[in-house]
């Protein structure tokens, strides 16, 4: 059979074509596995150490730029690439990449122009304080800005302190301190405008939810100036600033484009995030077939990277899987990244605060087998958790996995196991309240020393900049003068802005802090709450017959869930308090029907789904009644619960009895009991202080003797707000 000439050129050409997509596309998956670096270095002449302007320096990775006035320049490079140097006054140099420390390029013999030189100490100063500060800054934020503040101390240009300011303004980014990395990056532009610290500052007042600034910071960025791969970080960022303010078709059309520009020059990494993006934006949508798609995508091209990178995108595909019920799929991506992650632990340290540790993974896999209704399982995985969680301390990972063993195991029948499981969680949150206290404590103190140490930059830049203000001064007099005033004014207003955002941040922290107190205490009230109600069941059980018993653990069971439900929260309607309330009341009237009767009384007039009261607020007064008031009275006492309105938007809880009083109570307790009815009265206090600070006093409680009888009995008046 013959072919034409036409026809085989024909053939020829689409063969050559697709070789070349293939070539291209394994060019991308291929991509090695190294990570990018910000690679800082400068061009100077070897004798002289005067910098060389202007110099272009061109990654065969495809990244460019060029040295600024000063010599220095940033670029993103990999270990392996090669530089290309050149300048029309020296030779083509070619430097490989070894490391990501700084380089330095020596000139030798180059043409000489008038250049002005500076002094080569002080640059050298500059430059070990600025890497010093790089190599702790994931490490010793107080020690990386101390870096930087030595750097600013040093007799430096514009230009270097505009990249110090970049790079305080990174530590800060790394350790979420948004506000401040936002003022060092405006103070990085104040003094030279750079696409990198636009970059860097569009994300931070996106970290900080400013979405609005953000964009328009974005937008103000001359996309001509920017690198490929830095076009690529715009258009995610952009997309990103959408996704917050839901306007999706905006979000997928940048995360597009942005894909466009990583295929075209091989950016493999960002190929993968946004990928795995605009799935996420489909999944958000409810567009699960279109996320599924990206979403194998971005699972394929992250195995391709690194160990690490395919991990992540496992995880993050795992709870896709979740949100949408494929129990199925889920389970066997969390499989494959537990192997992933022996083999990353292998080479280095996961932290508990990676979303990548084995116990989360674990914890999760039980999670989907239990949603799946596959119980036995489930079990192995949640032991495998807690061991793993014990072995790492990971105390949040303890408290989940040992809750959920503890439901399955009562659930399947094994009430023993069940129950040995949950007294195991109820130490794990005590330790963890103990470790939370170390926690505000040691945030207390990093917030005091990033304080200080601002304060010192924030000097330095100052002093620096009326120096300079100084030596303009004998240039041009008049002209200087007017600058001395600026630089004094922008001082005082960089003060001024300083002061302010700290006043912010220490107000964050206190709301933060008190949000940490208030979840302690609730979770020290749980255990305290569960250790009685426990003794009352032992008691009931040893004292009573098997069938009473039984029914008495039955309701105890409901209570249990029902506590347990609410712990989490700040408030719950008062519909919930009072079926909490009837509940324990009945369980405690139960134990002691010879001692009292009671009721529980609440007007018409008001609508308890409106009211809004702290979870397990008025169960401790109750309680107090029964045990230390009407347990002691020889005759048959009452309680009385009752809700009735004082004020428009406010009622008042009354919990009365008339049980032998305070003072004679008092007198009977032993030590022990002082202590401890001394303790769960603080914490009751202290809650009510914390959500009135929180909620402008929306809690009163009030406590006085009922009557003027030898049985003075306690009246508790709760008086609560409506939002």
């Amino acid at each position: 059979m013959r072919i034409s000439k036409s026809y085989g050129f024909i053939l020829l050409f689409f063969l050559i074509g697709f070789l070349a997509f293939g070539q291209s596309n394994r060019r991308l998956i291929e991509a090695d596995d190294k990570p990018l670096f910000t690679i800082r270095g400068s061009v100077y002449e070897k004798d002289s150490y005067s910098p060389y302007k202007n110099v272009e320096i061109l990654v065969n990775g495809g990244n460019y730029t060029r040295t600024n006035f000063d010599g220095a320049f940033n670029v993103k490079a990999k270990i392996g690439d090669e530089l290309i140097i050149s300048h029309p006054d020296f030779e083509t140099i070619y430097h490989t990449i070894t490391s990501n420390e700084r380089i330095s390029i020596e000139v030798v013999d180059a043409k000489q122009y008038s250049r002005s030189s500076i002094n080569k100490g002080d640059v050298k100063r500059f430059n070990e304080m600025i890497d010093s500060a790089d190599v702790y800054l994931k490490k010793d934020a107080e020690k990386s800005i101390k870096f930087i503040g030595n750097a600013l101390d040093v007799n430096i240009n514009t230009t270097q302190s505009a990249e110090a300011q970049e790079l305080l303004g990174d530590i800060y980014r790394y350790w979420n301190q948004f506000d401040l990395a936002i003022s060092a990056y405006r103070i990085s532009l104040q003094n030279v405008k750079t696409p990198s610290a636009q970059l860097k500052l569009a994300k931070s007042y996106l970290d900080n939810g400013n979405f609005e600034t953000s964009l328009s910071t974005y937008k103000t960025i001359d996309q001509k100036s920017l690198s490929n791969y830095n076009k690529a970080v715009w258009f995610e960022g952009t997309g990103d600033v959408y996704v917050q303010l839901k306007d999706f078709t905006k979000a997928i059309k940048a995360y597009e484009d942005g894909l466009e520009v990583a295929q075209k020059h091989l950016i493999a990494p960002k190929v993968t995030d946004l990928n795995s993006k605009i799935a996420q934006v489909y999944s958000d949508q409810g567009q699960t077939s279109k996320a599924k798609s990206y979403f194998s995508n971005s699972l394929s091209l992250a195995k391709s990277e690194n160990k690490k990178r395919a991990v992540e995108e496992q995880i993050k595909v795992a709870e896709f899987n979740n949100l949408n019920a494929d129990y199925e799929s889920e389970i066997v991506l969390r499989k494959q990244a537990i192997e992933g992650i022996k083999d990353i632990e292998r080479d280095s340290v996961i932290t508990n605060e990676s979303p990548i540790t084995s116990q989360k993974q674990n914890y999760k896999l039980g999670t989907a087998y239990l949603l799946n209704n596959d119980l036995d399982n489930a079990i192995p995985y949640f032991e495998k958790s807690i061991e793993e969680a014990s072995e790492k301390e990971d105390l949040v990972v303890k408290k989940d996995a040992t809750r959920k063993l503890s439901d399955v195991l009562i659930e399947i029948g094994e009430t023993k196991k069940g129950y040995e499981m949950l007294a195991e969680h109820i130490n794990t949150v005590d330790e963890l309240y103990a470790k939370k206290i170390q926690e505000i404590s040691q945030v207390a103190r990093f917030s005091r020393n990033i304080a200080e140490q601002q304060n010192r930059i924030t000097t330095l830049e100052s002093d620096r900049a009326l120096s300079k203000s100084t030596y303009e001064l004998t240039q041009e007099r008049n002209k200087s003068q007017q600058y001395i005033i600026y630089s004094l004014i922008g001082g005082l207003v960089l003060l001024l802005i300083t002061g302010f955002l700290m006043f912010k941040y220490i107000k964050q922290q206190r709301l933060a802090n008190n949000l940490l107190a208030l979840k302690s205490l609730r979770s020290q009230m749980n255990p305290h709450f569960i250790f009685n109600a426990l003794n009352s069941v032992n008691t009931f059980i040893a004292t009573n017959d098997e069938r009473t018993a039984n029914k008495y653990l039955s309701d105890f069971s409901q209570l249990m869930r029902a506590v347990l439900e609410n712990s989490e929260e700040d408030f719950i309607p008062l519909k919930k308090e009072i079926e909490l309330l009837n509940l324990y009341t009945k369980l405690e009237h139960f134990r002691f029907q010879d001692k009292f009767d009671y009721s529980i009384a609440v007007d018409e007039t008001i609508d308890v789904e409106e009211f809004q009261i702290p979870p397990m607020l008025l169960q401790p007064y109750i309680e107090n009644a029964v045990w230390h008031g009407l347990r002691y009275k020889i005759e048959k006492g009452h309680l009385n619960i009752n809700i009735q309105p004082k004020a428009k938007g406010e009622i008042t809880i009354t919990i009365s009895d008339d049980g032998i009083g305070r003072s004679r109570s008092k007198a009977l307790k032993t030590d022990h009991q002082k202590k401890q009815n001394s303790k769960g009265m603080n914490n009751i206090k202290k809650r009510v202080a914390i959500l009135n600070e929180m909620y402008k006093d929306k809690v009163d409680v009030m406590i006085d003797d009922f009557q003027d009888l030898e049985d003075a009995g306690t009246k508790v008046v709760v008086t609560l707000k409506k939002d």
